[in-house]
């Protein structure tokens, strides 16, 4: 390639998301949250999936995206077309590869990309940005780390990983064996539908927002549109489900998605025995990486139990923001007090949001 070609490419038109797609398949990481299906499982109602596409011979980058109307419902806004950007749940950023000159690479691809946010009255960005900061451009913005994360290095030899667990993990492990726990795998969602009851019992139990209520045609969509991309990974106690956990995968890395537990299984410990066969498995298939995510606050009990899988692998995870239309961004904010005068909360993004 001797010139440069950005383009943005909507993955709701046939013919886009197929360049998406293969440009996609291209790249050696193929990130499964770059993915176009994966984008537009969470534009539903949202926005529009869209991913900013940067080729040169300094190298190729895909920053996958959605398009959100910023106009304020309860607001007289007839003479605006305010605009935002936000990426989906997970991790994402703008992905590079073949990269031969990063810094002439980074400059060229986030100018293109404020110009063409520039024309689409885009006020704001927001970008949660993977644990992976290799794979990415320097983001242009400011970067805000709000909570750890855990990684497992699955390169470690079996008894070196092993070993790599807190001692509670490695005693848990034995007794769902000891207790006639066993582990299947599943590509295909053959037991979907024992997966989707797991599931919501574990949310309701928790009292989850409404937002991890994902219907089935969210799963759907994934079984369908995403092949190769995902596995189930079921605890099985005398022919039954009692734990379950749905894993996205990308080509080097995995990621710890959604699942949950019976709760009168907890005493067999059926999801210790889970996530290490998860990581033989994904060791298997060579892949490098097992992203287990953090908590829903900094240091709760959900990222202290994620943590005992790999105490030496917790790794930042930060989002980036910009704000690219300062003076409507203020206008946006002082129209959102107008409507609801409750005060903004302490480092919220953007403002006009909260």
């Amino acid at each position: 390639m001797t010139g440069k070609s950005f383009r943005v490419l909507d993955a709701t038109i046939p013919s886009e998301r197929q360049d998406w797609l293969q440009l996609w398949e291209s790249w050696p990481q193929r990130e499964v949250h770059a993915h176009p299906a994966y984008v537009s499982l969470f534009s539903e109602g949202v926005g529009q999936p869209l991913g900013a596409v940067w080729e040169s011979v300094a190298g190729s980058v895909l920053f996958p995206f959605i398009l959100r109307d910023a106009r304020m419902p309860d607001a007289d806004t007839i003479d605006d077309n305010y605009t935002d950007i936000v990426t989906p749940y997970g991790y994402g950023g703008a992905y590079a590869w073949g990269v031969t000159n990063d810094r002439s690479l980074a400059t060229d691809f986030w100018q293109a990309f404020t110009a063409w946010s520039v024309k689409q009255s885009v006020v704001s960005e927001f970008v949660r940005l993977s644990v992976f900061d290799e794979t990415l451009l320097p983001y242009p913005g400011s970067v805000e780390v709000r909570q750890d994360n855990v990684v497992c290095d699955l390169a470690l030899e079996p008894d070196a990983l092993w070993m790599s667990f807190d001692q509670k993990v490695r005693k848990n492990v034995k007794k769902a064996q000891r207790s006639g726990v066993v582990i299947e795998v599943d590509t295909t969602a053959s037991r979907f539908d024992e997966f989707l009851r797991i599931y919501q019992a574990t949310m309701d139990r928790r009292g989850a927002d409404g937002g991890y209520y994902f219907p089935r045609e969210f799963f759907e969509a994934i079984h369908e549109e995403m092949p190769g991309q995902f596995a189930y990974f079921h605890a099985v106690l005398e022919g039954a489900i009692v734990s379950t956990e749905l894993v996205l995968l990308s080509k080097d890395s995995a990621y710890s998605f959604l699942g949950g537990t019976l709760d009168d299984a907890f005493t067999v410990r059926p999801n210790d025995l889970l996530k290490y066969e998860v990581m033989r498995w994904l060791a298997l298939s060579g892949r490098r990486w097992f992203v287990l995510g953090g908590g829903y606050e900094p240091g709760d009990g959900i990222f202290r139990y994620k943590r005992a899988f790999a105490p030496g692998g917790v790794r930042p995870f930060a989002v980036g923001m910009r704000i690219i239309d300062s003076n409507s961004y203020r206008t946006l904010v002082a129209r959102r007090l107008t409507v609801n005068p409750e005060p903004i909360r302490s480092g919220f993004f953007p403002e006009y949001r909260a």
